[in-house]
């Protein structure tokens, strides 16, 4: 890959960002609050160390929302695409919807987490690892 940094946007452009690579892994999140957030049966997320995403633009129409206990998740103000999402656990990381990068990553996505919550109409044909139970990171029968 020849650019080591990818652009990313929220829907109305609001807010710009820029991720430096590499990232630290890539993939379909299963859990209720991210189908609820996204409206989606799952979300494909990107891990990227905090030190390797810049707001571009639009940082004052960025809003936060404390979404449990441990974390937060972010989004704009203008158009209410959700961005990014922080959890406690892992304070030097934050997470980017792969649909809101603007070019390829470093890497597909690696696996399936908190598959035992996916919802029941989604189909998943791939071979990827399945990962659930309390954490949605342990190995799914």
């Amino acid at each position: 890959m020849s650019d080591p940094t990818v652009d990313g946007a929220c829907l109305c452009g609001a807010i710009r960002f820029r991720v430096t690579l590499p990232t630290l892994f890539c993939g379909h999140c299963h859990c209720t609050m991210c189908q609820r957030n996204h409206g989606a049966g799952f979300v494909t997320w990107v891990g990227v160390a905090r030190d390797q995403i810049a707001i571009l633009s639009g940082e004052a129409d960025l809003q936060h929302y404390a979404s449990s206990e441990h974390g937060q998740r972010s989004f704009c103000r203008a158009c209410g695409t959700s961005l990014f999402c922080e959890i406690d656990a892992h304070p030097d990381q934050v997470d980017v919807p792969l649909a809101s990068m603007q070019g390829p990553i470093d890497r597909a996505p690696q696996a399936h987490i908190y598959f035992d919550d996916r919802a029941e109409w989604v189909v998943v044909s791939d071979d990827l690892p399945r990962l659930g139970g309390t954490t949605g990171l342990e190995p799914s029968a």
